[in-house]
């Protein structure tokens, strides 16, 4: 749909390892989502009924509107997603939204072929506006990343993961009617400049003893997938420290390295 769908970032090689965060391509004519913003009916209807309330969030929370900057964060076995939000970009991030994650397919473990089903784990970031989805509206994720296509299948990793509204799945993240205060806030944080909208998706809470037990329990005859925890581990870790996002970079074993 025209002046709705975008693709960020080029994925560029530094020191052996290619870096997740840089740049931005927009595919269509338009060069931020607001151009359209108010074009778009169904848009136009969300931001009638739902500006106001958050607004006045951001007010109370001393953060100036329109939203600056936002950080999406999920946890599968939690059946959570957060949202972080920010003013200015050496500011720390602030929780302004906890929403529930409605279902879940697949089990703990990243995405590795097309078809299993698996929601994937690893950092991510949007890369794609449908506020006519068929699920609601729907926020499209950059999978296939670079650690992806290095660890998953080579022909068929796998495509088209959403956060949507609705609440059905098959690797997706559905939040039902919430999607459309979250299509809003990456919106208008889109149109202030924030190209790169980061979006990470952990297996569990690392700060929750149940959800560690669960983990624990799950991992413990699986190495491989221990050590792939432990490196979104360290970047939960940093940011519940710092409220701050690590740089973040792929090796050539396609691990994660947080910087």
């Amino acid at each position: 749909m025209p002046g709705y769908s975008f693709i960020f970032g080029n994925m560029k090689r530094v020191c052996g390892s290619f870096l997740l965060v840089f740049g931005a391509l927009l595919v269509h004519a338009q060069s931020s989502v607001g151009l359209g913003f108010r074009a778009n009916p169904k848009l136009n209807n969300v931001a009638r009924l739902r500006e106001d309330s958050l607004k006045k969030q951001c007010a109370i929370m001393g953060i100036s509107w329109p939203i600056k900057q936002i950080y999406i964060r999920s946890f599968k076995y939690d059946s959570q997603l957060e949202v972080w939000v920010r003013g200015q970009k050496n500011e720390p991030y602030k929780l302004f939204r906890t929403y529930k994650v409605c279902a879940l397919s697949g089990a703990l473990g990243p995405k590795r072929i097309a078809g299993d089903y698996q929601v994937p784990e690893g950092f991510y970031y949007i890369n794609e506006f449908k506020p006519n989805s068929t699920y609601q509206m729907a926020l499209g994720l950059n999978y296939p990343n670079a650690s992806d296509l290095m660890l998953s299948d080579s022909l068929k990793p796998g495509n088209d993961i959403y956060i949507h509204g609705s609440c059905v799945t098959v690797g997706c993240i559905p939040i039902r009617d919430n999607i459309e205060e979250l299509f809003l806030l990456a919106s208008y944080a889109h149109e202030q400049g924030q190209d790169f909208i980061p979006v990470h998706i952990f297996p569990i809470r690392y700060n929750v003893e149940k959800s560690k037990e669960f983990l624990s329990k799950s991992t413990k005859d699986d190495a491989e997938y221990q050590k792939f925890s432990g490196r979104l581990k360290e970047v939960f870790d940093y940011f519940e420290q710092n409220r701050k996002i690590p740089l973040i970079t792929v090796n050539k074993k396609g691990e994660y390295i947080a910087m």
